[in-house]
C-alpha cells in the first residue's frame, strides 16, 4: 500500500511508530500552500508569512529525526528536482518491507518559491548537498574535495585537498539507526554547517503487524483448534436461565 501526502504542518506521519506493510511519501514544501500561505511546522525560524508578519518564532519539526524516533524501519530523502534520484528512492521503499518513509522536499511556487533550490542549483548543490550511497564514503564539495570524518560520535568536515584521506572517512551504513540519527540532526546543527542528506538513511529489518498478526492466529489455532463462532461469542462463561 501506498500513501501519500503533502506536509503543510499535519503531524499525521507519526503513524510509522506501527509497522504495517505501508509506504508514505511526505511532500515538504515548508509552508500551508493549500490554504493561501501560512507558515507550517517544518517552516524554518523567522519565516515571514501572512499568519507570522514579524517571523515565525517556532522550531520546526525535523520529518527525518521524527520518523527514526518512531521507530520507522525506512526513512530515505529526496527532491522533487531531481526526477532520477527520487524515481530510485520510491523503488528503494517499494522493496522494502515494512513501514517506509520518504520525506520529498516540494518546491511550492506561489507562496515559498526556491526554498530547496541551494539543493538543485549547479552554483551551489554540490556544497549544499551530500548524496548518501551505501558502503561509500560521505564525500561532498566541488570536485568532491571535501567529507564528513566521525570523531567519536561527533561529524567532523574535512578538506580532501590538504591531506585528509578518503580512508578516514565516514562509511554510509544503512542498517546503522544511531548513525542515521547523526544524519538527521545535521539539518539542525547549529555549531557546523553540514550539507544536506539526500538518500537512504536507514534501512532496517523488523517484523510487520501482518505478519505477527498471522503467526499469533495460526498459533492460536495449533493449540486450541478452530473454535465454533457462537463458543468465541459466548465465551467462557456463560449462564442458562431458567
Amino acid at each position: 500500500m501506498v500513501i501519500c501526502f503533502l506536509l503543510e504542518g499535519t503531524t499525521s506521519y507519526t503513524c510509522c511508530a506501527e509497522t504495517p506493510d505501508i509506504k508514505l511519501m511526505l511532500f515538504n514544501n515548508q509552508i500551508y500552500g493549500l490554504t493561501k500561505g501560512q507558515y507550517s511546522p517544518t517552516s524554518p525560524k523567522g519565516t515571514n508569512t501572512k499568519s507570522s508578519p514579524y517571523g515565525s518564532v517556532d522550531e520546526p519539526f525535523n520529518p527525518a529525526e521524527l520518523a527514526l524516533g518512531a521507530k520507522a524501519s525506512f526513512f530515505a530523502r529526496t527532491i522533487d528536482r531531481d526526477p532520477k534520484h527520487m524515481q530510485a528512492m520510491i523503488n528503494r521503499a517499494n522493496g522494502h518491507k515494512g513501514t517506509a518513509l520518504i520525506e520529498i522536499y516540494q518546491n511550492c511556487p506561489v507562496f515559498n518559491d526556491g526554498a530547496y533550490f541551494i539543493f538543485t542549483e549547479k552554483e551551489t548543490k554540490k556544497e549544499e548537498a551530500l548524496f548518501l550511497e551505501q558502503g561509500k564514503p560521505l564525500v561532498f564539495g566541488a570536485s568532491e574535495s571535501k567529507g564528513i570524518k566521525l570523531d567519536g560520535f561527533k561529524p567532523v568536515i574535512v578538506d580532501l585537498t590538504t591531506g585528509a584521506s578518503k580512508d578516514d572517512l565516514w562509511i554510509h551504513d544503512e542498517t546503522d539507526k544511531s548513525k542515521a540519527f547523526l544524519l538527521a540532526g545535521f539539518a539542525d546543527n547549529t555549531e557546523t554547517h553540514f550539507p544536506r542528506p539526500f538518500g537512504v538513511y536507514y534501512n532496517g529489518v523488523r517484523s510487520c503487524v501482518e505478519d505477527d498478526m498471522t503467526a499469533q492466529i495460526e498459533a492460536a489455532k495449533a493449540k486450541k483448534g478452530k473454535t465454533p463462532l457462537n463458543k468465541i461469542l459466548s465465551g467462557d462463561k456463560t449462564w442458562t436461565i431458567v
